[in-house]
This record gives structure tokens, C-alpha cells and sequence, in this order.
């Protein structure tokens, strides 16, 4: 799904690399190769085995953008094949027992974990299935709702919903962290975003079958039996843009706004906004301009 998220941040366009425009593509490999090198670097423990996951992805990119989905950001796209990238590498190096890094201080999830990541579980409510086009609507109202959310400056509400949709956090556990007097100030938070959702989603599709769904989370139901958690993480729902993080780093966020980037960052690990966290602190392409030579070559040879 595309979001506002990107809009500060440049993105490809899309007919160019399909008519496999080599400035395009070329650009892609620059913008790209610094931020997925993070992400594997983090899941590869050795950094030709991490390049070599990220020129699987790029090449994997040129041959699948003639069917892409624009229901999805590019980068939403070059990540989910990197990601499946490298659950192909630690397959082949038979790594299903190695924990991968995923803090300085932790450690990230097994292969098994990934691949529990990568797949796209059956959206069941109470045993009914969700259709493709409902789970796409819940997807865009969460988007829309987190935009509101932000427009508003309201971000301690964002990381609470964050923390019990993507986080699959208790009630209690809310409460405890974010300090509140007790429970009841998470579940009345929650009680609202979910009125929210529910009023965007019938403006958009009155009539789909994600609305009832959505009436029995407000009134009490496990909206969470609807993998809101995958969605979440799949549509990148919250991740600040490049930007953002830019101004992390540069010590420029502050209040509210500092405290969400940084719950997502370490209470979410999102390894999505890790990777290009830790790519902008390298520097970007600095360093890497031998590999984005071999990529460019590897590409125009597929190409050609």
C-alpha cells in the first residue's frame, strides 16, 4: 500500500524499470543497496553471504517488476523479497538452529521465526474467512487511521494501538509500560481507534464483510484473531519515513514524537526501520560502491 509515509522519500518509477531503463534501475541500486545490505547484514553472519542476499534481491526485483503490485510501496516490495532472500541463504547453509542478531544487545529469531514471517496466514475471525479485498480494506483504513493519529501529534495513542495490534501486547502490559493509572485508559484507547476504523472502513465499502468483523472487536472481540499483527508488519502500517530517522539520528525529534520513533525502533524492533537506521548512520552508499558496480553488471548481463 502506498501511504503518505513515502512521500518524502524518493520512489521509482515503476513503467521506467519495467521497460528496464538502466538510469532507473541504476538509481534503485544506489537508493536501495545500503538498506537491504542493513537488513541482511543483521539475519547473515558474514558479509559476502550478506551480499549475496542482497544481489539475489535486486536480481529477484528485475525479474518479478513486470507483475508488480501496486498496492504495495517498491520498497515494501524489494524488502519482502530480501527477506525471503534470506531465508533461502540460512535454508542452504542449513542455519535453522542459529539465532540471528537482531539488536546490539539481542538476539533475533531462528530461521523457523522467519519463515513464520514471511508467510501470510489465513485471516479467521471466530472461523470465518476474511476475503482478499477485505483484508486489503483493513489494511487502508489502519493506514488511514495511523495518518489522522499523526497529523494530530497524537503519537503515545499511535504506540499503544502499535503495541497491542502489531505487538500483540495485553491490556495490562500497555498499561504497565506506558504508565497509565490502569487498564482501562488502554482498552478506552483502543475502544476509540477501533470505533475510528470501523467509521473509516464503512465510508469506504459499506457493505464488506470486514465491518461486522470489526463491530464485535469494538464491542469486546479478539480483533487480533484476525492476524492484524502480519497486516501490520506486511503493509509497513507505521514505520516513519527515512526522513524521520534521518532526524533521529541527528538528535532533531523530540517529545512525542521522539518517544514513538524510538517504542517502534526498540519495544517493535521493526527490522525494516532498523535496517534503514543503520544504513543512514553508515552513511548511505559510502563503501559500497564496488558492489552496486557488481550488482549494475549482474543486472545488464539478466537484461540483456
Amino acid at each position: 500500500m502506498a501511504t503518505s509515509h513515502e512521500d518524502d522519500d524518493w520512489r521509482p518509477d515503476i513503467p521506467a524499470l519495467q521497460a528496464h531503463d538502466d538510469a532507473e534501475w541504476r538509481r534503485v541500486e544506489q537508493s536501495y543497496c545500503g538498506r537491504l545490505l542493513a537488513y541482511a547484514q543483521r539475519r547473515v553472519s558474514d558479509l559476502q553471504g550478506a551480499e549475496d542476499v542482497v544481489q539475489e534481491a535486486l536480481l529477484g526485483a528485475v525479474r518479478g517488476i513486470g507483475d508488480f503490485d501496486t498496492k504495495y510501496t517498491f520498497e515494501q516490495y524489494l524488502f519482502g523479497i530480501c527477506r525471503n532472500r534470506t531465508i533461502d541463504h540460512l535454508r542452504r547453509r542449513k542455519a535453522r538452529t542459529v539465532a540471528v542478531q537482531e539488536d546490539e544487545d539481542q538476539s533475533g529469531p531462528a530461521l523457523d521465526s522467519l519463515v513464520h514471517e514471511t508467510e501470510t496466514p489465513s485471516a479467521i475471525v471466530r472461523g470465518i474467512e476474511l476475503s482478499d479485498r477485505a483484508r486489503d480494506l483493513l489494511g487502508e483504513v489502519l493506514g488511514e487511521w495511523i495518518q489522522e493519529t499523526i497529523d494530530i501529534g497524537e503519537y503515545q495513542r499511535l504506540a499503544v494501538i502499535e503495541s497491542l495490534f502489531a505487538g500483540g501486547w495485553r491490556n495490562r502490559d500497555a498499561w504497565r509500560f506506558f504508565g497509565f493509572g490502569d487498564e482501562t485508559a488502554v482498552a478506552g484507547i483502543k475502544f476509540r481507534a477501533l470505533k475510528r476504523i470501523r467509521q473509516l472502513a464503512a465510508r469506504r465499502e459499506a457493505g464488506s464483510d470486514l465491518i461486522p468483523l470489526l463491530a464485535v472487536a469494538e464491542e469486546g472481540g479478539r480483533l487480533l484473531d484476525l492476524d492484524v499483527s502480519a497486516l501490520w508488519r506486511e503493509w509497513h502500517l507505521s514505520c516513519p519515513p527515512r526522513d524521520v530517522l534521518e532526524r533521529l539520528l541527528a538528535g532533531q525529534l523530540e517529545g512525542q514524537h521522539l518517544e514513538f520513533v524510538e517504542f517502534h525502533l526498540v519495544e517493535m524492533r521493526c527490522r525494516w526501520c532498523i535496517a534503514n537506521r543503520d544504513d543512514i548512520h553508515r552513511g548511505g552508499t559510502d563503501g559500497l560502491d564496488a558492489l552496486v558496480k557488481r550488482l549494475s553488471e549482474r543486472r545488464r548481463t539478466l537484461e540483456g
